[in-house]
């Protein structure tokens, strides 16, 4: 297995510190508002990973922190709870936009961390963390403030490719703050009136933003572990402040970086302001989850990846290709006997499984592996146009989009449900006028299903049907 080190800047075989164990710390979200679906591809990037690597037999221990004390969520307790205690405030903002964040996530099927640690759960680690960068000489107080000195991180920038001078051409110290140097980052920042804070060493205050993840990470995981994940936003300053920061500290870090591609709408940035901010609840009121899915993953993860109706479109005339052999098959075979096939298969679905590993292994190439899926597909529709015998070989076929379906986290539904059993007499009623000549009526019966969203299909076994996706 091979994966693109943002780190390295190339491709690596990867090789977990633990054999058969693989420790990955993602970052999570900053719960100050509604999730959109930027947020949702990240996140189901991520979730991707993590069940590849688990069908791949490596077990693996899955950290997403909350970032729940931050510059925005102190706006939004202002804003919402309005002369309340400020830290019980922003606790309120937190607990309600985790708590949607949380819904968002089940909504799609993405698996929930092992551990999903609070930054506000380790202010007394970050403390003392912070204790040992000023004890090693990296960091420094002035009047309450802890900076980290850049001047002291080995081979800062190494993450980002930026060059120090060229950092630091252009920035400016802003009024207030009493670095050394235009480039140090806060590890803690001195109370100010009307923000949340904590006692500490150097007085009352809050941490940095960028203190939480080295300090989560290595508490949890160790001082090195395998994967470290996020978008390609966050690689500098977050991520080249935690790896000095760490380092700093006299700790290792990541061993590899993966990061994600951001999501643009009609080819420009989300923004609430240009009204193009579409939320994961929005998303999923339009869009079947599959669907949604099945267009993160037509881009490899580290592209960026256009959101646009037609791009939507595209994928939903993909997925009913999926649908329609699906029903297919459950209305044919029914998927009661897929648990007792013989272990093995026939030599063609072995080697869909050999062609989907390939891909996947090779940095998670989801689009190749997508296209695999989908020849299985073509070949399961060959197989039943060219002979209805063949069960053995489709109930393969089956159990390869179960199994291959199950990595990228779709839910697939064979069986008809109870409640169907009313779209049989419609279909029948239909037949029944279309027999004594009375088309017009017929016809009313197929719009009525068509609206609530039923399709009806004629296949040389007769009508069948299928839902709208």
């Amino acid at each position: 297995m091979k994966i693109y080190n943002s780190l390295k800047r190339k491709k690596e075989e990867f090789k977990p510190l633990k054999k058969g164990r693989v420790s990955m710390y993602v970052c999570g979200p900053t719960v100050y508002d509604v999730p959109h679906i930027g947020h949702a591809r990240s996140a189901y990037i991520f979730d991707v990973i993590r069940r590849y690597l688990k069908y791949r037999k490596l077990n693996v221990t899955f950290v997403r922190n909350v970032t729940d004390v931050d510059d925005k969520i102190i706006n939004k307790a202002k804003e919402e709870f309005k002369g309340e205690d400020i830290n019980k405030a922003c606790e309120k903002v937190s607990r309600k936009y985790l708590d949607i964040y949380h819904k968002d996530m089940e909504a799609l099927d993405i698996l929930a961390p092992d551990k999903e640690p609070k930054a506000t759960d380790y202010i007394k680690k970050m403390q003392k963390f912070i204790a040992q960068l000023i004890k090693n000489d990296v960091a420094y107080e002035v009047e309450g403030d802890v900076y980290f000195d850049i001047t002291k991180a080995k081979d800062y920038g190494k993450l980002s490719g930026q060059n120090l001078d060229d950092l630091k051409s252009g920035t400016r110290i802003q009024p207030g703050e009493n670095k050394k140097n235009v480039l140090d980052f806060a590890l803690w920042k001195k109370a100010k009136e009307g923000e949340p804070s904590w006692p500490s060493p150097w007085g009352k205050g809050r941490p940095g933003w960028h203190i939480e993840c080295s300090v989560m990470s290595s508490d949890i995981l160790g001082n090195e572990f395998d994967i470290h994940g996020g978008g390609i936003d966050l690689i500098f300053p977050h991520h080249e402040n935690e790896i000095a920061q760490s380092e700093g500290a006299g700790n290792g870090f990541a061993k590899n970086w993966i990061h994600n591609g951001l999501l643009t709408i009609n080819g420009q940035k989300m923004s609430k302001s240009l009204g193009n901010f579409v939320t994961i609840k929005d998303a999923l009121k339009k869009y079947n989850p599959n669907v949604l899915k099945l267009f993160f993953l037509s881009a490899h993860y580290s592209s960026p990846i256009d959101f646009s109706e037609k791009n939507i479109e595209d994928t939903k005339k993909a997925y009913e290709r999926i649908e329609i052999l699906l029903h297919k098959l459950d209305r044919k075979f029914g998927t009661r006997d897929l648990k007792k096939l013989p272990k093995g298969a026939p030599g063609n679905i072995k080697k869909f499984r050999e062609n989907f590993i390939e891909a996947m292994d090779n940095n998670f190439n989801t689009p190749a592996a997508l296209a695999v899926l989908f020849n299985i597909v073509s070949e399961c529709n060959r197989i039943l146009d060219d002979d209805d015998n063949h069960i053995f070989m489709v109930q393969h076929i089956m159990q390869a989009i179960i199994e291959f379906g199950s990595i990228f986290g779709l839910s697939f539904k064979f069986s008809r449900e109870k409640s169907d059993t009313w779209i049989t007499f419609a279909i029948a009623r239909r037949e029944d006028l279309r027999k004594q000549k009375k088309y017009s009526e017929a016809d009313q019966v197929r719009k009525m299903l068509l609206e609530k969203g039923i399709i009806l299909e004629d296949t040389k076994e007769g009508i069948t049907w299928r839902r709208k996706i």
